[in-house]
């Protein structure tokens, strides 16, 4: 048998003494560090699981209503009216008492104040829709209808948002505005002729499928989506989603200006501040009606989104997002926190508990506040709901056994334990990656390197935690086993540092 001695590391923790097959004592220098479910190491402390337990049956979301908007900044530098700005703007009096303290409207309102575009080129509206369902755009930059030929079918894409809801069992509904006019949800249609616009008054309707994000996935393309009519029937039977989608047609999302322009409360409104006000009167329609519902008041979350920043791609232009909920810090809390689109991913995936989703983003749209916005990595939007009201991504320890000698193979093995530290299942897969690890040894069973989490070039191993395909999630407390496999023929310290990951860890 070869004689093997394994030497103390540099670090004083990470020492193992071993001669030959006998057994050391390995302690890692990432010991009991915790990895978020999302991605993120993490070191903080879990409460205690009943009063999780207690917070989280008082603080659970209900129904979720994304409103989509179109093409305004929140703030930019002068000029301020290409196009107008919605903070302080007199076309938009609603949206503006949303973001009052001690007007009634904010009384359950928060909002943010550093959202910024998703990306770095990231335009026009279509790739920003993109992004809020799959985490990218894909790199692709179109208005198109989906068309193999515009490049816009990510049909082999299966990843995205209202795929794991159908995986996770998560009702959603995707309403569209007009979408009853065209020949089908991946047709857009506009015309002059259509019925009386009941928030209008005229016979112009405007269908985009750019602004429907579930088009360009051959799963949820043509499932779950209805005209706007049927919201109003689902809000007041309570039969909507957990999820919900609404997309007003292009003259009620603030994107164009009606023929003629708009009077709005005795102001008569041309060009872009008619775009605005049609916008406005929409929400303060519709989010009236959504609040008086027992979906919202049953600790309901309505979320107005913008869809891209307007003249650069910078701090400087800022994306509205306004929260509305019971559960919001309220009062028009302005949180500063830095957002993006990948922020609302981010959310939703940890109110419903899904894996993050990790779609490949191009190098070349870092966006202005730094990184890839992998959604594994960016904010979500907790700062803007009570504490507690999302769920605390899962955490977790990593314990290493005693370093060992296989006979058969020559390598050195070790077993490796994650437990799920917290009160949040994790749901699979998930990735243990070893950082920084000696120059001396390989990790010979590596299932590949990080390419999109840095840092980059790490190996990593998957976790296996259910029997096969069943039962993909690691329960609170339960504990997963791996075995690492290391060749060093130097038989020197072996030392690494650890990170748990939920995603894939390249695209």
């Amino acid at each position: 048998m070869k004689k093997i001695q394994i030497g103390k590391s540099n670090s004083t923790n990470n020492s193992l003494e071993c001669s030959g097959s006998r057994l050391g004592n390995f302690g890692r220098k990432a010991a009991l560090l915790g990895g978020a479910v999302a991605g993120a190491l993490l070191a903080a402390q879990t409460a205690p699981a009943d009063q999780d337990r207690d917070r989280d049956r008082v603080h659970r979301i209900g129904d979720i209503f994304v409103i989509a908007m179109e093409n305004h900044n929140l703030v930019q530098p002068n000029p301020t009216n290409s196009p107008q700005q919605i903070l302080g703007n007199p076309a938009a009096p609603f949206l503006n008492s949303l973001m009052t303290p001690g007007n009634s409207n904010a009384a359950q309102v928060s909002f943010a104040t550093a959202y910024f575009n998703a990306g770095t080129g990231v335009h026009p509206s279509e790739p920003n829709y993109v992004w809020a369902e799959a985490g990218t755009d894909f790199g692709v930059h179109t208005d198109a209808d989906p068309a193999p030929a515009a490049g816009n079918t990510f049909y082999n894409q299966t990843i995205h948002l209202t795929a794991q809801f159908d995986a996770a069992g998560v009702s959603w509904k995707n309403y569209q505005e007009d979408v009853q006019l065209s020949l089908s949800a991946i047709h857009s249609a506009s015309g002059t002729n259509g019925p009386i616009n009941p928030f209008y008054g005229t016979t112009q309707f405007n269908y985009a499928v750019k602004h429907n994000p579930m088009a360009f996935f051959a799963d949820t393309a043509l499932r779950n989506v209805y005209p706007l009519v049927q919201f109003f029937a689902d809000l007041n039977n309570n039969t909507v989603g957990q999820y919900n989608w609404i997309t007003p047609n292009q003259f009620n999302d603030a994107h164009s200006a009606l023929n003629g322009g708009f009077t709005y409360q005795g102001v008569h409104y041309i060009g872009d501040q008619a775009s605005i006000a049609q916008g406005d009167n929409f929400l303060a329609t519709i989010v009236p009606e959504i609040m008086a519902s027992p979906a919202y008041q049953n600790n309901g979350v309505i979320i107005i989104w913008w869809d891209e920043t307007e003249g650069g791609d910078d701090t400087n232009h800022t994306i509205p997002e306004i929260i509305i909920s019971p559960l919001a810090k309220g009062n028009a809390y302005a949180s500063s926190v830095n957002l993006n689109h990948s922020s609302d991913v981010k959310t939703m995936e940890e109110i419903f508990r899904l894996a993050a989703l990790n779609n490949h983003i191009p190098v070349t749209e870092t966006n202005a506040s730094g990184g890839f916005n992998n959604v594994a990595l960016v904010n979500d939007l907790s700062d803007l709901f009570v504490p507690g009201a999302i769920p605390t991504p899962a955490s977790f320890s990593v314990v290493s056994g005693n370093f060992g000698l296989d006979h058969d193979t020559q390598l050195i093995v070790q077993d490796v334990h994650i437990t799920n530290t917290g009160d949040t299942p994790a749901a699979g897969p998930l990735f243990l990656v070893l950082d920084n690890i000696s120059t001396n040894a390989t990790l010979v069973n590596s299932a590949g390197s990080v390419a999109v989490l840095a840092p980059l070039n790490s190996p990593y191993v998957k976790v296996r935690i259910g029997d096969g395909d069943n039962d993909a999630v690691l329960r609170p407390h339960e504990t997963r086993t791996v075995k690492l496999q290391f060749l060093d023929p130097s038989g020197t310290a072996i030392t690494y540092d650890t990170r748990v990951l939920s995603v894939t860890p390249t695209p």
